[in-house]
C-alpha cells in the first residue's frame, strides 16, 4: 500500500481534489438553484434530480470542456513552437525528436510502437487525440446542458423551448465558451513565460534553481 501511495500518489490527490470540489460545487450549485426556482414561484427540486439537471451539466461540462481543449492545443503547438527559455518548451537547438530516438524500441514498448506502421503513426499522436476527443464529449455536453437551461429560462419569460443545435447557434453559448477558453490560453502562457524566469524546486515543471534565465526545457 504504501508504494502504491508513493508511485501513484499525484494522481491520487488530483483525484482526490477533483472527487471534493465536484462534490462541494454539486451541493453549492444544488442550493444556488433551488433558490432561483423559490425567487420564480416553482417547486424545489432533490439533489438527485439536480444532478441530472441542465444546471449542473452545463457549469460542470462548460469547465471541462475549457481544460481539455487548452491540454489538447497546448500538447500539439509544444510539438512545433518554441520558448526560449522556458521549462515548458523542447531546446530550440536540439533536434526535436532527439528524446525519442534516444529511447530504444524492447519487448517491454508498448504493442504500437513494436509493430509499427499505422499503428505508430496513430500512437505518435495520441496524446492530443484523447484529449481532443474528451474535449468534443464535452463540448457537445455543456450544449446539451446549457440548452436545456436556456430553454427553462426563455419559457420562464415567455419565450420557447431551444434544441441543442438551436442553442448553438446563440451568442449566450459562444459567451459562456469564451470567457472559459481565454482563461485557459491566459493561464498557461503565463506557466510558459513565468518559467523563465522564477523556479520552483523539486518540480519537474521548473528548471533547476540555478539554471540561467536562457536555458530551455526542464
Amino acid at each position: 500500500m504504501r508504494r502504491i501511495l508513493r508511485d501513484q500518489g499525484l494522481t491520487l490527490v488530483m483525484l482526490g481534489l477533483f472527487v471534493v470540489f465536484l462534490g462541494a460545487q454539486s451541493v453549492t450549485g444544488f442550493r444556488v438553484y433551488n433558490a432561483e426556482r423559490v425567487q420564480m414561484d416553482e417547486a424545489e427540486i432533490s439533489y438527485s434530480r439536480y444532478l441530472r439537471s441542465g444546471h449542473f451539466i452545463e457549469a460542470t461540462f462548460e469547465n471541462w470542456e475549457s481544460e481539455f481543449l487548452q491540454m489538447g492545443a497546448y500538447v500539439l503547438l509544444t510539438a512545433f513552437l518554441i520558448q526560449r527559455g522556458s521549462a515548458e518548451s523542447r531546446d530550440p537547438d536540439k533536434d526535436k525528436d532527439a528524446d525519442q530516438d534516444d529511447e530504444p524500441v524492447t519487448s517491454k514498448s508498448p504493442w504500437m510502437v513494436r509493430h509499427g506502421g499505422l499503428s505508430l503513426k496513430v500512437y505518435e499522436n495520441s496524446l492530443p487525440i484523447a484529449l481532443f476527443v474528451i474535449f468534443l464529449f464535452c463540448f457537445v455536453m455543456h450544449a446539451w446542458g446549457g440548452a436545456k437551461v436556456y430553454s427553462e429560462e426563455q419559457i420562464a419569460e415567455g419565450g420557447h423551448a431551444y434544441s441543442t443545435w438551436s442553442f448553438l447557434h446563440t451568442s449566450q453559448f459562444w459567451f459562456q465558451s469564451f470567457q472559459n477558453w481565454q482563461s485557459e490560453f491566459l493561464a498557461v502562457g503565463s506557466l510558459v513565460v513565468l518559467s523563465i524566469f522564477l523556479r520552483q524546486r523539486g518540480s519537474p515543471e521548473s528548471k533547476p534553481v540555478a539554471a540561467p534565465h536562457n536555458k530551455t526545457g526542464a
